[in-house]
């Protein structure tokens, strides 16, 4: 966990490259929700680089209106959602780190964070590099089958939404498979549900799906998986 400014400057900046780099160089990524998350960062011992980080905000009821997510889709309907909501946000791996236990200990992170306070759905916004439609479009399509159930479904709330449900036709090809991110594939593999439209953010040069994990939906299985590297000594 971040325990200083400091940290999370460091988080900010790790942010930046990963977000922003290809179109303003170096700096820091910075907006208002920065204040109230916690800030969670991996590090290499050795020498103490950032190779991932994300934020954490806790939400229950109708106080989820005030997440960053809501800037984008209605959530009205999952303010009944039973119990904790944690929104999960800026999470991001240094392009230059390929090593896949950075993610693990990342995972394990947010699984001590659920269990020690009993949170029931994990949410946040899963980006897309890029905000070209047609560059996404077999993605978005194979999307289609994980939307989010009529009763907790986010509405719209953007100015600029792409329909899932047009692409579900669209066939991948070399040179536009049907790639989704890896964080967005993670919470699928766990029977995460997904808003039935992407939001365009021509900020972040993104495109976005509200994605959804009711953490008692998650397969025993991978829950038991989760909570032994969670458990593991050396996730600290």
């Amino acid at each position: 966990m971040a325990r200083d400014e400091c940290d999370v400057a460091r988080a900010q900046a790790l942010r930046h490259l990963a977000f922003h780099r290809a179109r303003d160089g170096d700096g820091r990524d910075v907006d208002r929700f920065d204040a109230t998350s916690r800030h969670v960062l991996v590090t290499d011992a050795p020498t103490d680089a950032v190779l991932c980080c994300f934020r954490l905000q806790t939400y229950q009821a109708a106080a989820i209106e005030s997440s960053y997510a809501a800037q984008y889709y209605d959530l009205h309907r999952l303010a009944a959602f039973p119990g904790p909501m944690l929104e999960l946000g800026r999470f991001c791996v240094n392009p230059g780190c390929h090593d896949p236990d950075v993610v693990r200990l990342a995972w394990a992170a947010v699984t001590r964070i659920v269990d020690a306070e009993g949170v029931t759905l994990l949410f946040g916004c899963s980006s897309f590099a890029g905000a070209d439609v047609a560059r996404h479009a077999p993605a978005l399509g194979t999307l289609s089958g994980h939307l989010a159930p009529d009763h907790w479904a986010p509405g719209r709330r953007a100015p600029e939404t792409v329909d899932l449900a047009p692409h579900a036709s669209v066939r991948s090809s070399p040179a536009i498979p049907a790639a989704k991110p890896a964080l967005l594939r993670t919470y699928l593999g766990m029977g995460a549900w997904v808003s039935d439209h992407a939001v365009i953010d021509r900020e972040m040069d993104t495109l976005h799906v509200l994605t959804g994990l009711e953490i008692a939906a998650i397969p025993p299985a991978r829950a038991r998986a989760l909570r032994a590297l969670a458990g593991d000594r050396t996730v600290d």
